[in-house]
């Protein structure tokens, strides 16, 4: 199968690439998620991370976080190719439209022994990251915190024996009063 073009080949030097996080309030049924990722995947955007769950049992909502990176005529061309979905109700731009809060969950599996493994508890401790499993050899971190600082723990851990990780995903909600 040939693949398109990604659209950020097309794109001009003077167009800088932004982080967008993207709330889309959705039918809860089978095949909607399918079609957002099918939006993106046909037209070559790239989905950096992706979150869903159901937010209104009785109504048979969704909510879908995606964070994805593009120009600002590449961001404006999704919210409108997404808002034009029939499952779709509503489709906000959380990073232009208002201050909004985000975190991402990891479990980090640390395997180590002697001092390292008490720089783990040390860093652990710093990051606010609870213990959530250990054994004699190895701890498993549960970190809650913004997609930097996920990064940023990670890359402390690697050196006192990260051996796997797990992140959830961004989820992400606006300040205030306002709502999706």
């Amino acid at each position: 199968m040939i693949q398109p073009p990604s659209v950020y080949e097309f794109q001009h030097n003077e167009e800088r690439i932004n982080r967008h996080t993207i709330s889309v309030l959705v039918d809860n049924e089978p095949g909607v998620l399918a079609r957002v990722i099918g939006l993106f995947s046909g037209r070559g955007y790239n989905i950096e991370s992706l979150t869903v769950s159901e937010v209104d049992h009785a109504e048979h909502l969704s909510r879908i976080t995606i964070v994805t990176s593009g120009t600002a005529m590449i961001v404006e061309q999704i919210k409108a190719q997404l808002d034009r979905l029939v499952p779709v109700h509503k489709v906000r731009d959380l990073t232009l439209e208002a201050v909004h809060i985000e975190r991402e969950l990891a479990l980090i599996k640390i395997v180590s022994t002697g001092e390292r493994r008490v720089e783990a508890l040390r860093m652990a401790d710093i990051f606010k990251a609870r213990v959530v499993d250990a054994t004699l050899e190895s701890f498993v971190f549960e970190f809650t915190g913004t997609s930097a600082e996920q990064d940023d723990f990670a890359s402390l851990m690697r050196p006192l024996g990260l051996v796997e990780i797990v992140r959830t995903g961004v989820v992400a909600i606006g300040r205030g009063t306002a709502t999706l």
